[in-house]
Order: structure tokens, then C-alpha cells, then sequence
């Protein structure tokens, strides 16, 4: 199993706020991939919407990469 397969899986549910119907992504769970290439979910919410998106965990950006905001602008 090469270390793709082997990398840990994030589960979200997509959840569209009334007000601005802005679409938030909601971190719901873990996920992993089986030798067989099934995937084992570890949930620590249940979506109302009954709706799941795995993807690959990304790396965020550290805070000390990211510039301060130009308080003049």
C-alpha cells in the first residue's frame, strides 16, 4: 500500500447558511482507506442533511506563514 492510500481521509458535511446562501464546510470526521480500498468513517457528528464529503486532509497554512493584514488599506 503506497503512502497515498495510506494518508488519513477528512469527512465534511456541506452545509448552505439561509441567509447569503454561502456554502460552509463543516469537519465532521475522520476517514481511512482499507487494504481492499473501502473506506472506514469515524464520525464525531451526524449531518442533518445526510450528506458526506471525503477528501484528502490539506495541510493548513501556518499563522506565521500568512502576511499580516496593511491596517491603512
Amino acid at each position: 500500500m503506497d503512502n497515498a492510500t495510506r494518508q488519513p481521509l477528512v469527512v465534511y458535511t456541506i452545509v448552505e447558511r439561509d441567509k447569503d446562501k454561502k456554502k460552509l464546510w463543516v469537519r465532521i470526521g475522520s476517514a481511512f482507506r482499507n487494504r481492499d480500498g473501502s473506506l472506514n468513517a469515524m464520525l464525531d457528528a451526524v449531518p442533518t442533511n445526510g450528506s458526506l464529503h471525503i477528501r484528502e486532509l490539506r495541510p493548513l497554512p501556518s499563522r506565521d506563514s500568512i502576511a499580516p493584514a496593511d491596517p491603512a488599506e
